[in-house]
């Protein structure tokens, strides 16, 4: 059961006199026990609905088209509390981040409901048979999964949970049910690279094509590792066994299967030196939240906006007044950048970029994704260098955009730097807030 939190006015809940504090029992004689159950049953065009306030048990029956809400609010998205990870994994990037950061920063989470729903990635260890029929029951698909290794044995090891050996078993139950399922592998140089990938992509190859597409992503390593496993960072030569593994079996694949099939981290070919893949290469990018054709798809999303901004016109119209913009960046993003400002400059030639990678002291120098930067490490950045104006990548902050992983503010970093700071998104808003600036020093040079 559920308990009701609110309801929406004019609703049909509403109407049927459901109030704040009833709990919802059961829809045509399922229980519900959270949001998934509850959109599950909801979507049939006549339901009967049960609720308890108090002690007193009462029943609603519902005629209303199919798929439509009800109206009522619960406490939580989830209407329950999410599963928390029961893995001592040896790669954990939560067990590395330093002490004294506020409570949410350290929770794990590894909740299946979150796969659907938010595109979470989970390792299966606290999913029951029952959980796993339930996905297939209700076709929640696709799932996205770390399996890190098909090796029970080694899978137990790196994830520090006897349980954790099932993976090919569980992965079946769901591929055999029709689920779609996504793979990720968190590589750790010496232990599930090399061999151990190659037998791993071909476990998971066997349960092609319901296994969609396999990520194989670098373990993030920050300086805060006492007492953990001893793992090492990818260095050139080692990513490049990776890649070189990633080239061949992407070659058999796409003669096979038309589909690569198999995507490294664009951290892989930052760290190999290598040029990223051509944007044909990521097969529409099916990998792309876990980083797999990031900085490709951003590079060809804006140049493409980009030309279509000017052959439109409408750039020819922005304010000439010159304008200095420093964008700031983890060292991963600093190439990538650097081509994009010097491709809007060759537009806008009243705009000149100085491109900042900031290096994170804070996680420790191997850490080199914008998204990981901390406020304190950009304002020891700028302090000193008082931008007159200064883009910081949005995505290092939390989704209220107002605090950094170290806790320091945005209003914070503003007041110590100085001049004008954005927090700009990813992708074409760049170019949106290039304009937006243009725009408000036109406005001072007429309004002084």
């Amino acid at each position: 059961m559920v308990t009701v939190s609110g309801i929406e006015k004019g609703s049909d809940a509403e109407k049927l006199g459901v109030l704040p504090g009833d709990r919802l029992l059961s829809i045509d004689g399922h229980p519900i026990r959270d949001v998934l159950d509850y959109r599950f049953y909801l979507t049939e065009p006549e339901i009967l609905l049960r609720f308890q306030r108090g002690e007193s048990v009462y029943e609603k029956k519902l005629k209303k088209r199919r798929y439509d809400d009800i109206g009522l609010d619960f406490d939580t998205f989830l209407m329950d509390r999410k599963k928390s990870c029961a893995n001592r994994c040896i790669f954990c990037f939560i067990d590395q981040n330093p002490c004294g950061m506020r409570e949410t920063i350290y929770f794990k989470d590894d909740d299946t409901r979150l796969s659907f729903l938010m595109g979470n990635y989970v390792t299966l260890t606290n999913v029951s048979d029952e959980e796993l029929s339930r996905i297939v029951k209700m076709r929640l698909s696709p799932v996205n999964v770390s399996v890190h290794t098909t090796s029970p044995e080694l899978r137990v090891k790196m994830l520090g949970n006897p349980k954790a050996g099932r993976i090919m078993e569980q992965l079946r139950i769901l591929t055999e049910g029709g689920i779609d399922v996504n793979c990720q592998i968190v590589s750790c140089p010496g232990i599930n690279d090399g061999e151990e990938l190659v037998r791993t992509v071909r476990d998971l190859e066997t349960l092609f094509p319901a296994v969609q597409s396999i990520a194989v992503v670098p373990a993030g390593l920050t300086r805060h590792r006492e007492g953990l496993y001893p793992l090492e960072v990818y260095r050139r030569e080692s990513a490049e066994k990776v890649l070189s593994i990633v080239d061949r079996f992407q070659a058999e694949y796409l003669e096979k299967y038309d589909w690569r099939y198999v995507y490294a981290a664009d951290e892989f070919y930052l760290a190999a030196g290598r040029e990223l893949p051509r944007e044909e290469a990521y097969d529409g990018y099916p990998q792309l939240d876990n980083g797999v054709g990031l900085i490709r798809s951003a590079r060809e999303e804006i140049l493409a906006e980009l030309e279509e901004r000017v052959a439109g016109g409408s750039w020819e119209k922005l304010p000439k007044n010159p304008v200095r913009i420093t964008l700031c960046t983890g060292v991963a993003a600093e190439a990538f950048l650097r081509e994009i400002a010097d491709a809007i400059h060759e537009k806008l030639p009243q705009v000149t970029f100085t491109v900042e990678a900031v290096k994170n002291r804070f996680f420790g120098e191997t850490v080199t994704v914008a998204g990981l930067l901390c406020g304190q490490d950009i304002i020891d950045a700028f302090k000193d260098k008082k931008p007159d104006v200064l883009f910081i990548p949005a995505v290092a902050l939390r989704h209220e955009r107002d605090k950094f992983l170290d806790d320091v503010t945005f209003e914070t970093v503003q007041n110590a730097i100085g001049g004008k700071v954005l927090a700009v998104e990813n992708g074409t808003a760049i170019l949106d807030a290039v304009e937006q600036i243009l725009q408000e020093e036109e406005a001072l040079c007429q309004n002084p």
